[in-house]
């Protein structure tokens, strides 16, 4: 292999390293806030938990990912959970979850809308179902309670140019 050869390689292998150090369901237990930082960055978001504090990492809106990392009372981490999976999303609560659960839980959403058949804000949020991009669209009312869930595929691009102008 010639040297261009060599250069190229090294550099795949450092990107390829480099990836890895940004996926949070390699970091290991036990790890600390700053440890986990130092790997992954600042989180996108920081929740208090009775037991210790959720460090939340959200490829939303142009991803389709958001992981919890949850921190035990001793700082060291205790459970990494990859949350957008259509199983994990069925656990949404209608008429029990609020805005607070859904931050808390899915972090922010990927958009909000609003439209003319529902007196309240549309968070919608992407994620991958084996091999087809979705989103699920919770649905809160003026005070904040989620009062409906839907599950939709996500438009792509083909899909858009079969519009009617």
């Amino acid at each position: 292999m010639g040297g261009g050869g060599l250069r190229w390689l090294a550099l795949a292998l450092a990107a390829l390293l480099a990836g890895c150090s940004l996926m949070p369901e390699r970091v290991p237990l036990g790890a600390t806030q700053g440890e986990i930082e130092s790997r992954l960055g600042r989180p996108t978001a920081m929740h208090a938990l009775p037991e210790g504090t959720r460090l939340q990492y959200s490829r939303q809106p142009a991803g389709q990912q958001v992981y919890n990392l949850d921190l035990g009372t001793d700082g060291r981490l205790q459970q990494v959970e990859q949350v957008m999976d259509a199983g994990w999303l069925q656990r949404v609560e209608v008429d029990r979850w609020t805005r607070e659960d859904a931050l808390l839980h899915l972090g922010r959403p990927a958009l909000v809308e609003r439209v003319a058949r529902w007196d309240g804000d549309i968070w919608t949020y992407r994620f991958q179902e084996v091999t087809v991009s979705r989103q699920v669209h919770l649905h809160l009312d003026r005070a904040g309670v989620v009062r409906r869930v839907m599950f939709t595929d996500e438009p792509q691009p083909d899909d858009l140019m079969d519009l009617p102008h």
